[in-house]
């Protein structure tokens, strides 16, 4: 592949052994200035600890680092919330809904500091390659993207520890690294070493953040969440900002085993990998907002949003966040969650997380109408016209079959 010329990029940097062989790689192949940049999403202060000081001694010139937590959650988390979007089933799109945003505040750095093109350090196996890059095409068509694993000859840890060594490059990664491991304010991910066959079952070390539910408290406890406009405002009584809901709700998630799922999924470039995903907080707040929708919204209107959470979980995941058809869904979904205001109680214990309580001034749910005992509202012979209306063309299609015998 015929090299690009750079003069400045800024690199997606994270502190581990990847991005600290990417830039010496890329000032020793590009002959360019290398700027680091650092997301902050939620990843936990000790992979955060002396970053700055990680990438200088790589041999960035520069490191910014931009807290990105409350805009995450607000800004990209909470309007795909709203669509109910998730991914096969299963997966509540952690990973996929961060890039966005990383890949957003990378290229106003690049803007900032006048570079020319962007790096990143996915592999050229994985969907991040295409969510990143398809951001960059979105919001910054001019500047140029490397991606070193697509161009560089270093295949194992191994060789990536020598590289390092070799330039007497300061890291703390070690060979004996077994599994892949992303974190976030919304989830944390593991792939690789065991994971890898399908036969294994999972082991302890597939899971690094919430308690083994077979090991979690045997009382349960109860949380309760305010939604407004289908976002959560306040936990047990106190008003919270998106991002410390979410970490409050993590705390109380990963203590009682919640939120774990073990997936084989398709990738967008083909291939079906195999992760373990980790969602306390998240799978709290899905809960309290289906059970909310539950009763505001009618049946078609219900029926339209699961079909946009089909959608929206495709685009997220495909990395197709800043497109026109994107913006659509979400708008639909914004507009469908205007009414879906009420108080949820949810019951954690030993890996769930129940809805046990719900209410809202908007709710369609009458005792009165549903009830089975005695009522005066519902006259039950009107359901005889109905039925015969709905069913109209069932009756027509047998009478037509039976003429023609």
């Amino acid at each position: 592949m015929s090299k690009v010329n750079v003069n400045k990029v800024v690199v997606a940097y994270s502190g581990g052994l990847d991005t600290s062989v990417i830039i010496p790689w890329l000032k020793e192949n590009y002959d360019c200035e290398v700027v680091a940049f650092v997301a902050d999403v939620g990843q936990g202060y000790y992979e955060l600890e002396g970053i700055e000081a990680k990438a200088i001694a790589s041999g960035a010139s520069e490191c910014y680092v931009m807290d990105l937590k409350e805009e995450m959650v607000a800004q990209y988390i909470n309007p795909t919330l709203k669509t109910g979007a998730c991914y096969e089933g299963k997966y509540l799109l952690g990973t996929s809904m961060a890039r966005p945003i990383i890949a957003k505040a990378q290229v106003e750095v690049a803007r900032k500091v006048g570079a020319d093109a962007l790096c990143h350090g996915c592999t050229g196996k994985g969907n991040d390659q295409v969510r990143f890059e398809g951001a960059f095409a979105a919001l910054a068509p001019d500047l140029k993207v490397i991606a070193p694993w697509r161009e560089w000859d270093l295949v194992s840890r191994e060789e990536c520890l020598d590289y390092l060594e070799e330039r007497n490059i300061p890291c703390s990664a070690s060979i004996t690294k077994i599994y892949s491991r992303d974190a976030n304010a919304w989830h944390l991910s593991t792939e690789g070493g065991v994971l890898e066959d399908t036969w294994n079952a999972t082991n302890a070390d597939c899971w690094a953040w919430t308690v083994d539910p077979e090991q979690a408290p045997n009382e349960a406890e109860y949380v309760t969440l305010k939604v407004e406009k289908g976002e959560v405002v306040a936990v047990d009584g106190e008003a919270m900002t998106p991002y410390n809901a979410l970490v409050y709700l993590n705390e109380k998630g990963a203590k009682h085993g919640v939120g774990r799922i073990d997936i084989v999924e398709n990738r967008l470039v083909g291939m079906k990998s195999r992760g373990c995903y980790e969602t306390p907080g998240g799978t709290i707040i899905m809960e309290a907002l289906r059970s909310v929708e539950q009763l505001v919204l009618d049946k078609t209107s219900f029926e339209f949003r699961e079909e946009l959470g089909v959608k929206a979980a495709q685009l997220v995941y495909d990395g197709r966040w800043f497109t026109p058809l994107c913006n659509s869904v979400l708008a639909a979904a914004e507009e469908l969650a205007k009414d879906v205001n009420g108080e949820v109680v949810i019951k954690l214990y030993k890996g769930q997380a129940m809805a046990t309580q719900k209410r809202s001034d908007n709710s369609l749910y009458s005792e009165e109408f549903a009830t089975f005992g005695a009522d005066e509202v519902y006259d039950q012979s009107h359901a005889d016209g109905f039925i015969r209306l709905y069913s109209l063309p069932s009756r027509i299609r047998a009478l037509n079959a039976a003429n023609k015998k």
